[in-house]
């Protein structure tokens, strides 16, 4: 009877010989990394969208605060009108002879005879 010695080494295999042609670990990537494209889409965001709304709103609030008596408007509802008496929440506008009427500052939307001001920011920014 022939005896044989069949063990199973990996050894005998070449396994030293495997993990040094195997390609070559890279180092763990920083956890930072993955948030740099997500910190991009933020800023973008903000640049595009939110900081022209900001400046846009700016701009409403300050016309909003400048009314006064005598200025020729325009509501969002389209009514003209002259500014008789302005409140701290609401404008008397004069749209006839003796015809009066009370709307909310908010409604105000531009000057007669020129664009609203919502709409000039974003116009100007288009050209």
């Amino acid at each position: 009877m022939i005896n044989l010695n069949l063990r199973f080494e990996a050894w005998d295999l070449g396994f030293p010989n495997l993990l040094a042609m195997a390609a070559p670990t890279q180092g763990t990537a920083n956890p930072w990394l993955q948030f740099v494209p997500f910190i991009l889409v933020l800023a973008i965001f903000y640049f595009i969208i939110l900081l022209p709304m900001k400046k846009k709103q700016q701009k409403v609030q300050a016309f909003l605060a400048s009314l006064k008596a005598n200025d020729r408007v325009i509501t969002s509802g389209g009514i003209f009108g002259t500014i008789t008496k302005v409140g701290e929440a609401s404008v008397q506008l004069q749209v006839a002879n003796n015809v009066r009427i009370e709307v909310s500052r908010a409604a105000i939307v531009g000057y007669q005879g020129q664009e609203p001001v919502g709409e000039a920011l974003s116009q100007s920014k288009s050209e």
